[in-house]
């Protein structure tokens, strides 16, 4: 196969990698993989290289048999003493392993590693991200790069999904996005699309939790006249709607498991059936899926299904909370204050370092949602030339010696957090009390007293 000197992906070293699921996720990789000057590599449990693009090089294999990943890379006979890439193996779930970083790599060079679960669930090979190192192009310095689509940031881990986005775009493979909430998801799954050759196609998403089960499958799938009350015209489905594109399913873990089973059809075959119609559809769209839950955890709880899962996975990306990108928050504050004036129309402010240390410094719970919302409220309410500390955060009021003691401190910071979780979300639902709560997992009675208790309005 072009591109890959080590040993051929067509023919791997191990019975294990046989499995036909890691067998799609390789095959993926390597059409992706032998179209970017980044150097990517798998490897299985012993440093053997299963497969290594063009930009790795080639490397000599002993005996006829295929290079260990430090022959081939570190040109020598004896493992490396420790490797990063093989904790991967012993992570029994899908989950990347950093080893050095752009400007301080490992003696290989590795950057990050992603673990390539098999339908058994167990990682059988490792996919390794290699820093550029000769294969850069001119001029380029990942320290430079603040931005990819609409992604923003100049950190160890935004970079690394930068280059996990780069190789993941331009194929056919499901992804399966994951990260807490208000990390930018959809953003990441804009960015795919934008960067592949769908770009031109539609781009549809779809929030799965926002929806009852009949509604989602229709919704999706589409219906046919009569098929259910209401249904007093035909009506094509959003997976029709993205013919050629990209539909993106936000939440995916909040479905039922009767929609799971239809969707895995639909992937499996590549057709889906309206409601209320006897025939398949054929249709071509790119599926990414995103879930802020952990899907091992509802795996085992029989709340999930696995063989859905594996099909959703095929190239799965994990986006970094924004406590572990902090040296982004500078960026990200600039970016949306600029956005947020020319929005409300008005002139572009600055907010001065003590703010931007202050918001470096803040929890940030919500992510870069939270992040954008606080920012956007203080572009509406300042006053001042600048942005300072007091336009992002209330002041906190002088203690009474009886307030003092620890107890009364940490009380007075969890309803402080409280309070700003619920306006976060609250202007995430544009002030829909129902969706809210649903979001915040409380009742609506105790929304309504917390909103009394704080007073919000």
């Amino acid at each position: 196969m072009a591109g890959s000197h080590i040993i051929s992906p067509l023919s791997p070293p191990s019975g294990s990698l046989r499995d036909p699921v890691l067998s799609a996720r390789l095959d993926a990789l390597k059409l992706l993989a032998d179209r970017t000057t980044d150097r990517v590599m798998v490897v299985d449990r012993d440093g053997t290289i299963i497969y290594a693009n063009h930009s790795v090089g080639s490397g000599d294999a002993t005996d006829g048999r295929p290079a260990k990943c430090y022959q081939a890379i570190l040109h020598r006979q004896d493992p490396c003493a420790h490797c990063g890439a093989m904790e991967a193996f012993h992570a029994g779930e899908v989950r990347s392993v950093s080893c050095g970083s752009p400007k301080k790599p490992s003696d290989c060079g590795m950057i990050q590693a992603y673990s390539l679960l098999s339908a058994r669930g167990t990682t059988e090979a490792v996919l390794v991200i290699l820093g550029q190192g000769e294969a850069a192009g001119p001029g380029h310095s990942p320290s430079e790069e603040t931005r990819l689509g609409s992604l923003i940031g100049r950190s160890a881990p935004m970079r690394q999904l930068f280059e996990m986005i780069r190789l993941v775009a331009d194929s056919q493979a499901t992804v399966l996005l994951q990260g807490e909430s208000g990390t930018g998801k959809e953003l990441a799954a804009r960015t795919i699309h934008e960067l592949s050759y769908r770009r031109e196609k539609p781009f549809v998403a779809v929030d799965c939790a926002s929806l009852p089960e009949t509604l989602l499958e229709s919704e999706l799938f589409g219906h046919v006249k009569g098929a259910f009350t209401g249904a007093v015209a035909p009506k094509k489905g959003l997976f029709e709607e993205a013919e050629g594109g990209t539909i993106f399913l936000d939440e995916i873990a909040d479905t039922s498991p009767q929609f799971q089973a239809k969707l895995l059809r639909v992937l499996q075959e590549g057709e889906i059936k309206p409601v209320g119609s006897t025939r398949q559809i054929k249709v071509d769209a790119r599926v990414i899926s995103a879930t802020n839950k952990h899907l091992s955890d509802l795996i085992k709880a029989k709340a999930f299904r696995e063989d859905l899962y594996y099909r959703l996975a095929v190239l799965p990306l994990i986006l970094p909370p924004l406590r572990d990108r902090r040296e982004d928050i500078p960026c990200l504050v600039r970016h949306f204050v600029a956005a947020s004036c020319q929005r409300h129309r008005k002139p572009v402010i600055e907010a001065t370092d003590e703010a931007l240390q202050a918001l470096t410094a803040a929890p940030w719970p919500g992510n870069v949602r939270e992040l954008q919302h606080r920012i956007e409220r203080a572009v509406v309410t300042a006053k001042g030339a600048r942005l300072v500390s007091e336009d992002f955060f209330e002041p906190t009021a002088t203690a009474t010696p009886a307030e003092t003691d620890l107890r009364s401190v940490g009380r007075g910071a969890a309803q402080q957090a409280e309070r700003a979780r619920i306006l976060e979300v609250l202007l995430q639902a544009s002030g829909n009390r129902v969706k809210a709560a649903r979001l915040l997992k409380i009742s609506r009675a105790s929304l309504y007293n917390k909103l009394r208790a704080y007073r919000i309005e």
